[in-house]
């Protein structure tokens, strides 16, 4: 499971940025996945755009490129990063009744993207949650989740390795 120091807390236990000043630049890359499970018809609804708010698939993917942005603003301690590409994508799976949220973000920096494609991926979810809500009001948010990371110290990781 690697270290499990808590990196956010200084020696009196008080919470604390953490100093990545004397960490190397590296390139970094993360990717996230979510879902948003629906009722067929609203699926239907998203797939036809039958929607009276529009193309949510549209307004998701920027609502989670622009989360994705303000990462640093939403989650207390996390560094302002210079994002270099952000990804937002989705896939529909009918069999399953529900949509994959998929995102990407890559800098090269001294700190992991890790927070910015899992905001990436709740607020798209959120996104399509709100557009879809008048006409379902049983959706669900879940599986929200990393699903690798490459650069740093600690090294590349993705879902499914024995050693993560």
């Amino acid at each position: 499971m690697g270290d499990k120091t808590l990196t956010h807390l200084n020696q009196k236990g008080e919470a604390s940025m953490v100093d990545v000043s004397d960490k190397a630049v590296s390139k970094r890359i993360a990717t996230a996945e979510g879902y948003l499970n629906v009722a067929k018809e609203t699926l239907d609804l998203i797939v036809s755009d039958g929607l009276p708010k529009g193309d949510v698939i549209a307004t998701a993917r920027i609502a989670g490129i622009q989360a994705a942005k303000q990462t640093s603003q939403l989650i207390p301690l996390c560094h302002p990063l210079a994002l270099s590409k952000v990804e937002v994508n989705f896939e529909i799976q009918k069999q399953q009744q529900r949509i994959k949220i998929i995102s990407l973000c890559k800098l090269s920096g001294q700190t992991g993207v890790e927070m910015e494609a899992l905001t990436a991926v709740s607020v798209a979810a959120l996104t399509l949650y709100d557009m879809c809500k008048a006409v379902d009001k049983h959706m669900v948010i879940d599986g929200i989740r990393v699903t690798s990371k490459a650069g740093g110290r600690s090294g590349d990781w993705q879902v499914g390795d024995e050693t993560a």
